[in-house]
């Protein structure tokens, strides 16, 4: 075989293992990883709880994969179901907003951009609110804040600890001040709840960013995030545009605010249920002392 016959050859073979590879990831056998861009066994990739085996790269999931990577199964009892985005505004941009929110709710199933509920995490009862960024980006309207505040008073009321997974992109514009007024009524219901000695644990997830974070997902007693998650209020481009300078590479990422005392921990999701209970029972303890006179 001559040369140019070599490389005719072997350019042949890479362009069939190419369309094969195609095909693959278009049938969901193999998933691309986002960060080293490796080809992972999209059943490999699930077991690891969406979580790239050779970079450790964390996929964003849907709110109810996350309920159930956390908590005991068959636990969850979800609440606040009867509450659904309206559109006070007859908001129309590229499209009208109710057509947004019957194309994400066909999409992505009932629940909005939060769901909410009760469960167990290792036996320890909890109130949970899971945000899905999925669902229009995870923005936080009318029923995400009312949804969150129910849910404080109802953890509250349980007296239950009450635990957090934030997603988000910020206010959702669709709803206007009515948005921004979430901000308040998230915040003030978590100060209540501070008030009467709840425990309150956020989890930031990637991206957690503009009235989300600048509210209800920086108040927490404890804040856990994600490794390499977005963390921040504007966007890089915004911030670099204001201060006319170029910010550094690892700028609003998990990593930055924990150096900067914004966050507690980072801890990666293989490790996060484990980490959960073990904060649930250090808060538990002095309670379980007093009971038994310990």
């Amino acid at each position: 075989m001559s040369l140019r016959d070599w490389f005719a050859a072997r350019k042949k073979a890479t362009l069939v293992d190419t369309e094969r590879e195609k095909r693959e990831v278009a049938d969901g056998l193999w998933t691309k990883c986002t960060d080293c861009h490796e080809p992972l066994y999209t059943k490999e990739l699930l077991h690891n709880l969406n979580v790239c085996p050779k970079c450790g790269y964390h996929f964003r999931v849907e709110a109810r994969e996350r309920i159930a990577q956390l908590v005991d199964s068959g636990s969850f009892r979800e609440t606040n179901v009867e509450l659904l985005s309206i559109d006070p505004l007859g908001f129309v941009d590229s499209k009208p907003y109710v057509q947004r929110l019957r194309e994400n709710t066909a999409a992505r199933g009932p629940g909005d951009a939060l769901i909410t509920g009760k469960a167990t995490l290792e036996g320890q009862p909890v109130s949970l609110a899971v945000m899905n960024f999925f669902f229009m980006g995870g923005s936080m309207g009318s029923v995400v804040g009312e949804k969150l505040t129910r849910t404080i008073e109802q953890a509250l009321e349980a007296r239950q600890p009450l635990i957090v997974v934030a997603a988000s992109g910020g206010a959702r514009m669709q709803e206007g001040t009515l948005s921004l007024m979430q901000m308040a009524k998230t915040s003030a219901a978590l100060a209540r709840f501070a008030k009467a000695g709840g425990l309150y644990i956020v989890v930031l997830t990637d991206p957690t960013t503009g009235g989300v974070m600048a509210s209800f997902a920086s108040l927490g007693d404890l804040i856990i995030a994600e490794p390499s998650a977005t963390i921040g209020f504007a966007g890089k481009r915004v911030n670099e545009a204001m201060l006319r300078q170029k910010t550094p590479a690892d700028y609003q990422t998990a990593e930055s605010v924990l150096r900067n005392g914004l966050i507690d921990m980072i801890v990666p999701r293989p490790k996060l249920r484990e980490k959960l209970s073990q904060l649930l029972a250090m808060h538990m303890a002095p309670a379980l002392a007093r009971v038994t006179g310990g």
